[in-house]
């Protein structure tokens, strides 16, 4: 790989607690979030997520992949909310808030160094 390369997205990750006897604590002791951004419109392209099932897995980045956090990350809480009931649910909105704040705060520090 050429160390050249111009990265055109970011990578964010952050955690959270899961719930004491859920499989993701037995496992995982934490909900993990993993978030590919693309800088230049806010929106995620890529996510992964330690749940213990694919179809978990996979639900969940269908919920997430294509969202603009430059909307807020109101909008995609609801969307959470509304079609994932595990008792995550909650451990996986904190490490989403997280990964958001973690996000542009970095954005912001890059952007006042130019």
């Amino acid at each position: 790989m050429n160390s050249q390369l111009k990265m055109e997205t970011v990578l964010v990750t952050a955690y959270a607690k899961a719930p004491t006897g859920s499989a993701m604590f037995e496992i995982y002791k934490h909900a993990g979030i993993v978030l590919e951004i693309n800088p230049v419109d806010h929106s995620i392209v890529d996510a992964e997520f330690t749940f213990v099932t694919d179809l978990a897995k996979d639900f969940i980045k269908r919920l997430v992949v294509g969202y603009h956090l430059s909307n807020g990350i109101d909008e995609l809480v609801k969307r959470i909310e509304e079609h994932y009931f595990a008792p995550s649910t909650n451990s996986v909105i904190v490490a989403l808030k997280a990964a958001y704040k973690r996000y542009f705060e970095k954005i912001n520090q890059l952007e006042n160094k130019k």
